[in-house]
């Protein structure tokens, strides 16, 4: 799937590029889904496949509040999501990157700032960087502790782009799901789907822009 994906060059010049984590510079979506199977197993609840990735880039917190609501449960959030991250650290070894957006964020590093903004927590977007030995490339790392409203709100792109020195207007944004999207638009900044799971986000926006690789 890597392989597959194309990006293309566009006219304009970022003053800063933006990039989310999972399922964007890094193939995680995967093994974030079988984390999460263990740990339903474990807890007695149920998470369905097409459910994990139409709910991409939401709080892990407000997921298990979502399965608790949808499915009759009383799952307790921070024991919850504290299971599911055990079961992904375990399986840190497996992360690979998605290389072809890797590979623009390594042609820009040194050129303009680049920085991570994600909705995962510190402790496991790190430990995602640090496997695929990428943590250097980044000026700043958004991580949920880091804002109060995560995406679809505009919070977590305007922090990386303050901590950048770069102005909102100046910056791209690279995401795989809808709700990233969606607060990349809100931050005013201009944005590319990374297709490489896109085939699970429903609806996709309307506009793709296309940068280098």
């Amino acid at each position: 799937m890597n392989a597959e994906l194309k990006l293309e060059i566009s006219d304009r010049q970022f003053g800063g590029y933006i990039f989310d984590c999972d399922g964007t510079i890094a193939d995680t979506m995967p093994l974030h889904f079988v984390a999460w199977t263990k740990a339903m197993k474990d807890l007695g609840g149920v998470f369905p496949e097409d459910l994990f990735y139409s709910l991409g880039g939401t709080p892990a917190t407000v997921i298990v509040g979502m399965l608790n609501q949808k499915y009759g449960l009383a799952m307790d959030p921070s024991k919850t999501v504290r299971c599911k991250e055990d079961y992904y650290l375990q399986m840190i070894p497996e992360v690979k990157p998605i290389e072809p957006v890797l590979a623009i964020a390594r042609k820009m590093h040194g050129l303009v700032p680049l920085a991570i903004a994600s909705g995962g927590h510190r402790e496991i977007v790190i430990a995602t960087l640090r496997a695929l030995r990428i943590e250097s490339l980044f000026t700043a790392i958004v991580c949920a502790e880091d804002y109060v409203n995560g995406k679809p709100s505009p919070d977590p792109f305007l922090k990386a782009a303050m901590l950048m020195g770069v102005a909102a207007d100046a910056c791209v944004v690279f995401e795989d799901t809808a709700i990233g999207i969606e607060a990349a638009k809100a931050a005013g900044m201009d944005w590319v789907l990374v297709p490489s799971v896109a085939e699970h986000v429903l609806p996709l926006p309307e506009k793709i822009i296309n940068i280098p690789t």
